[in-house]
């Protein structure tokens, strides 16, 4: 039976993150990466979760220079984003983080990414077995040491001191490895199942006519589709293409909506519309006298036929079983939050923190070491998320209002001048980040592991 020091489940931008820097530290690292294809993609490879927009702090907090992301995989540098509300609208042109990136943002090619990571960590020494994919996980916790048992698909096994999962938000391997050190009546598929914790994402690739929408603004509709943190964009990329999608949650009844009150509902819906039947709603509500026939499918690119749909998580984050040499990075750590569309930055800095912790021998420090990180990102991620959790298209409205002179909820002055609304806006958010303060956004923490 072949042994390994870091066994790495995944090859997305977490798995190969971790390879990357466990590799650069010396160790073993083996990535195996059950591999999926793409018609952007050459070969077989992680199933991306493809929003593909990075903000100009994430490129900082993933540990990446701003010249360090290479051409191939910038689509496109972005100077804003606007937020369209059923009768209000918001524009920015700065997210108000401090950053070493000299742009708003970029959009970027989602499977290069992948491949760039990819063919970094293996440049680094490390090995990926894309094709062979894992399917269980044991862990012996009776000798000096924890020693893992990783079984693939095959049969074949191999052994290894240190485990990252990093097998995204439908957490295939993560949630059964985990439950090995979870009490029966504490299990992660309770806090973790995919069907009931992740949103659903669709988009199409389609070449929209010249001048339709501004090549270098992202847009967002909020408000107009139900669901917590539902919403539909427009990413513009290279040329005249762009990504029309949507993230909404699983399972919506529609019966819990009034179809009168959201934008992209019709009356004589008797469900929640597919995603492809919201996209055709968008457009006709957001450009009058255009169709999606006017926007053509790009072949060759996404998952399939210029389509792809892809699962976004959208649950608070847990830490890991360190005492059992074990890591959980990016989605299948809850890593990655469908409130503002994607995680590739948290993917990429959690894994890269676990592959040099593990490399090291020093895994013991991994949940205190990516709190540190990446404790901002998740106070205001989460602390936004639970305020707008019951929000309506008038409750959307009323916070592009009052975003101008509340955006920062620290200037209390500003707040006051947007009178009654602003300070109950002010409150729910100091009341919502004080409960995650001190790592408070953490849903399962370490000491609540049987290791």
């Amino acid at each position: 039976m072949e042994h390994v020091e870091v066994a790495i489940v995944g090859g997305g931008p977490a798995g190969s993150s971790a390879a990357w820097t466990a590799a650069e530290h010396g160790a073993n690292a083996v990535v195996f990466e059950k591999g999926v294809p793409r018609e952007d993609r050459d070969g077989p490879g992680p199933d991306s979760t493809d929003a593909a927009g990075l903000l100009d702090y994430w490129v900082d907090l993933m540990g990446f220079d701003s010249e360090e992301i290479p051409d191939e995989v910038v689509l496109r540098e972005l100077d804003g984003a606007e937020f369209i509300g059923p009768s209000e609208t918001l524009s920015i042109g700065e997210t108000g983080i401090p950053s070493s990136y000299p742009s708003f943002g970029l959009a970027f090619d989602r499977a290069a990414f992948d491949d760039w990571l990819h063919e970094e960590s293996e440049a680094a020494g490390a090995n990926h077995r894309v094709g062979d994919a894992v399917v269980d996980v044991e862990t012996d916790l009776s000798g000096r040491e924890p020693e893992h048992t990783l079984t693939l698909g095959d049969g074949t096994q191999f052994t290894a001191d240190y485990v990252v999962l990093a097998d995204g938000p439908q957490r295939t391997v993560t949630i059964e490895t985990l439950d090995q050190f979870t009490p029966p009546d504490q299990q992660m598929g309770d806090l973790l199942d995919p069907s009931q914790v992740n949103h659903i994402a669709y988009q199409e690739h389609r070449e929209l006519p010249a001048g339709l929408v501004d090549s270098s603004q992202l847009q967002f509709w909020w408000g107009h589709m139900p669901g917590h943190t539902a919403y539909p964009w427009v990413f513009p990329n290279d040329n005249n293409v762009a990504r029309i999608g949507l993230t909404m949650p699983i399972g919506l009844d529609i019966d819990r909506f009034d179809t009168a009150e959201w934008p992209l509902l019709r009356s004589d819906d008797d469900r929640i519309p597919r995603g492809a039947e919201y996209l055709e709603r968008l457009v006709e509500h957001a450009y009058p006298g255009y169709e999606l026939e006017d926007m053509p499918l790009v072949e060759g690119r996404g998952k399939r036929d210029g389509t792809e749909t892809y699962a976004i998580s959208s649950t608070r984050p847990i830490e890991s079983p360190t005492g059992a040499n074990i890591a959980v990075v990016g989605g299948a750590m809850g890593g990655t939050s469908a409130f503002h569309e994607g995680g590739d930055h948290v993917a990429v800095r959690t894994g890269k923190i676990a592959g040099e912790l593990a490399a090291t021998g020093n895994l013991e420090r991994y949940n205190q070491s990516w709190q540190s990180v990446l404790d901002e990102e998740f106070y205001r991620n989460v602390a936004v998320a639970d305020i707008v959790r019951d929000y309506g298209p008038t409750d959307w409205d009323q916070a592009f209002r009052l975003a101008d002179t509340v955006m920062n909820s620290s200037r209390v002055k500003a707040a006051f001048r947007a009178g009654v609304p602003g300070l109950r806006l002010l409150w729910r958010y100091w009341r919502s980040g004080n409960r995650l303060e001190n790592g408070g956004y953490v849903q399962f923490r370490e000491s609540e592991y049987a290791v």
